[in-house]
């Protein structure tokens, strides 16, 4: 390589790096939420655990405590959030007109989903499978068992459409019996229409618990016949949007790894030498200005709600009334596979 060739390549690598050190830029939807001072939020009309309102009108769930997480982390405070109620069918009709900034409604993450809908698929909350539940009376105990019978399923979900590839790939024969709205569904079931209800495992549990006149009388069968990874999405074309809500979702799993809660976020932003802890809590390097955000992002995040573990066992974990295992949803050095890249 000769000195006019190595010139311009130092040229163009110091160029490289400068951009690399500015801050970005926040993007339309990110200058939509701050002109407003408020995030819109898609979340489910009423599932114990992840998004569901009080008499009072309190929103409080995996999803919702994501919401207040994203907004603490966008506009320094987690109140600053507004929820808007959708069902199945119309949740990604919400996010693509706009009526919503994000959608974190337990909604599973596919190739049709991502490819063809204009919406991107941020960070996976919680790992899910679906599986069936039935009354004990019914003495059924494998999902194999079902053939030829009835089962109560939500449409527009991926739910039915796995139900329908297990029927088939089994040679089960199930009938599906089939209702628009979530409450028709478990109305259905708890009346006995259907020997089984399916939806992914956590719904069954939530349904379980919030609706049923004695939960063990119900039994929810071992068996999982799909994966459900489930997480927030947003709409395709705002890569500064998006970036915002997947590393929000990432530093509550890094904050966990590295000990960093609720509790002890102020101590350790204070205090602590460790430059991982500092990188997360922005007070060794900001990091927030690479997302167009505060100093502070993460620590107004995880202030507000707590890290991943806090937010999972104080929504749906073995405390809980659902009494979830984390199982799958424990960190990859725990035995999980949660797993979020490093905040670096």
């Amino acid at each position: 390589m000769n000195f006019t060739s190595l010139k311009l390549l130092a040229t163009a690598m110091a160029v490289m790096a400068s951009l690399a050190a500015l801050p970005a830029h926040a993007g339309k939807t990110v200058d939509t939420i701050k002109a407003r001072g408020q995030v819109i939020c898609g979340v489910h009309t009423g599932l114990a655990g992840f998004s569901a309102a009080d008499s009072n009108g309190k929103w409080t769930g995996i999803d919702v405590d994501i919401c207040r997480a994203v907004a603490a982390a966008t506009l320094g405070d987690a109140e600053k959030v507004k929820f808007v109620p959708l069902t199945a069918q119309a949740r990604f009709t919400a996010l693509q007109s706009g009526e919503i900034d994000m959608l974190s409604r337990n909604t599973t993450f596919t190739l049709t989903r991502d490819a063809s809908l204009g919406l991107s698929q941020t960070a996976v909350v919680y790992y899910d499978g679906q599986g069936f539940m039935v009354p004990v009376k019914s003495k059924i105990k494998s999902a194999k068992q079902l053939k030829g019978q009835t089962v109560c399923v939500q449409s527009g979900t991926t739910t039915e459409k796995n139900l329908t590839d297990f029927s088939k790939a089994n040679g089960l024969n199930i009938k599906p019996v089939v209702f628009e709205k979530l409450d028709a569904v478990e109305g259905a079931y708890f009346s006995g229409r259907c020997i089984s209800y399916t939806t992914d495992a956590s719904g069954l549990a939530s349904v379980r618990n919030k609706s049923a006149k004695n939960p063990a009388d119900h039994l929810i069968l071992p068996e999982l016949i799909s994966k459900e990874p489930l997480g927030p999405l947003v709409r395709r074309g705002d890569d500064e949007w998006a970036a915002i809500v997947k590393w929000t979702v990432f530093g509550l799993l890094e904050a966990e790894e590295n000990g960093i809660t609720q509790v002890n976020v102020d101590d350790l932003k204070a205090n602590s030498k460790d430059p991982v802890v500092g990188r997360i809590l922005g007070s060794s390097e900001d990091t927030g200005k690479l997302l167009g955000l505060e100093k502070e992002w993460m620590a107004n995040a995880i202030k507000a709600t707590g890290n991943y573990g806090e937010i999972f066992e104080r929504n749906v974990g073995p405390k809980s009334a659902l009494q979830l295992p984390r199982g799958l949803n424990n960190l990859w050095n725990k035995g999980g596979i949660q797993y979020a890249p490093p905040i670096r």
